[in-house]
This record gives C-alpha cells, structure tokens and sequence, in this order.
C-alpha cells in the first residue's frame, strides 16, 4: 500500500502545484482587472418648444366703381387685386377690367376703383408699375365721401381713420363743412388735411 501511494506521489505534487500556478494567476489577473465603472443615466436634452410665428394679419381693401358690391373688405395677406373684385360680388357688365392690373398685390387700406368703360382710371399707387406692394394707400378716391351718409366701414378705409375715430365721426354728425371734423376726439389738423382729398360735405 505504501510503495503504491509512493509511485502516485510525484503525479499528485505535479498536478496540486499545476493548480496552485493556475489560482496564483487568477488572482494576479484578478488585481490588475480595473474595477468595473458605475452606469451612468443621463436624462435626455429636454425638446425646445416650437416658437409659433405670427399670424400676418388680414387686408382693409376699399373696392368702389363698377362692382357689385362696393365696401371695405378684409382679405388674406398677399391678396391680388382680383382677389378684391370677388369679394366685392364681382364686376358688372359695364367694368373695364383692362384699364387696371388685376395681378397686382395689395396693401393694406388700399382704395382699388373698378372704371367703368369710358372713365379714366385713377392713378396707381407706388409700386404698381412693377407689382410690388406698397404701405401707401391709393390715392383719393374718384367720389369723395359724404360725411353725412358714409357708412362706419367706408370712413374706415380712409388714411388714419380707425373703427373708434369712424364711430366718433358718425356720432358727430350732421356736418356743415369738412372743417368741422375737428370737433371729433382723435382728429387734429394735420389728419384733417389728410383727409380733406378724400371727404365732402353735401
């Protein structure tokens, strides 16, 4: 029994220190492995809230002459001038739609006067000629308006007259002269002159 357990010793050293070699070197690897990094969790970049753009506000468009419903309109910006004729039930039979640019854009306050055939056409505003548009409004009217009998929506097409000044005006009637548009809260001298072109007192 001994002289087996003497011819198996030399194996058994040899295979016990293979595997003491083996758990040295784990451990040695095991030091030199760095440590294993904490998970960071970000919270994501918060979504910027879209900016709404401002909506461009609607067109004041004067349409007189030979259309079927003359008045003061309100139209979507970038309107044409045919755009103006529709809203104002569109031209009679009489309009002589070739003596005015039906493709030019419009501005806001703008007077647009369909001729009838015959009738000279009033004087295109700034930038007519060359289709832009202009901040100016047409200049005055062919038939100036009766102070008298012009409606709220007529006086407010007029330059620098608003829903509040065209109400005061109205409430101020009657009206012996043009002049007397100073009595109204709002209007000085120097909007009276503006409006002296585009008024009149029957």
């Amino acid at each position: 029994m001994k002289a087996r357990f003497g011819v198996h010793l030399p194996a058994i050293l040899g295979t016990s220190a293979f595997w003491v070699m083996v758990f040295g070197a784990y451990l040695v690897l095991a030091q030199r492995r760095p440590p294993p990094q904490p998970i960071r969790i970000e919270a994501p970049f918060p979504t910027p809230t879209p900016v709404a753009s401002p909506t461009p506000a609607p067109l004041r468009v004067y349409v007189s002459g030979a259309v079927r419903s003359p008045g003061v309109y309100r139209l979507p910006p970038d309107s044409l001038v045919q755009d103006a004729i529709l809203a104002a039930g569109g031209e009679t039979e009489t309009a002589d739609l070739v003596a005015i640019n039906l493709a030019r854009s419009l501005a806001d306050g703008e007077h647009v006067h369909v001729p009838g055939q015959g009738e000279t056409p009033p004087p295109a505003p700034s930038g007519a000629a060359s289709g832009n548009r202009s901040s100016t409004p047409v200049a005055a009217p062919i038939v100036p308006l009766d102070l008298n009998t012009a409606t709220a929506a007529e006086l407010e097409a007029l330059p620098g007259i608003g829903p509040k000044t065209a109400a005061a005006i109205i409430a101020g009637r009657p009206y012996g002269t043009v002049e007397d548009l100073l009595r109204v809260k709002g209007i000085g001298p120097a909007t009276l002159e503006k409006l002296r072109p585009y008024v009149t007192v029957r």
